[in-house]
């Protein structure tokens, strides 16, 4: 089982940057997870690609149809929010060093991985993967490039 922040998920139906190295590494997991809120980052996603001109919003109405058609099919697993996740989100974003950047969706995250025992996180997010190893995770990028 791999976990993939919404960084990564969309980098497998969008082309940018890194996207094919984020492909290859999905072939490799059958099992791909999310923190449910991912979902709602994916399609927020693919709408600022519509508002920065790069899809037209029938481009992106099939994004989110294959999306949704690849959720129904188990390609995409999203777990649920709770509010003693919640709750242990903010006592881990709590406990962590004043320095270290960490948003609220990051922590979320991050704890919903640990919760599930793995041990690393896929994603390009730069926050997200300076926090991982305080939440016990190693974050690991695959996309090479500047």
């Amino acid at each position: 089982m791999s976990y993939f922040d919404s960084t990564y998920i969309i980098k497998c139906y969008l082309a940018e940057p890194g996207s094919s190295a984020v492909l290859a590494l999905a072939e490799q997991h059958a099992e791909r997870v999310c923190a449910l809120h991912g979902r709602l980052e994916f399609w927020s996603g693919v709408k600022r690609h519509v508002r920065e001109g790069q899809l037209t919003a029938l481009q992106a109405a099939d994004v989110w149809r294959q999306f949704t058609k690849d959720e129904s099919e188990g390609l995409w697993l999203f777990l649920p929010l709770t509010a003693d996740l919640v709750a242990r989100a903010c006592q881990r974003l709590a406990s962590i060093a004043d320095h270290v950047p960490c948003r609220a969706a990051d922590a979320l995250h991050l704890t919903c991985a640990v919760e599930i025992g793995l041990r690393e996180i896929y994603s390009n997010d730069r926050h997200l993967l300076a926090a991982a190893p305080h939440f016990g995770l190693r974050g690991v990028n695959v996309i090479v490039g500047p």
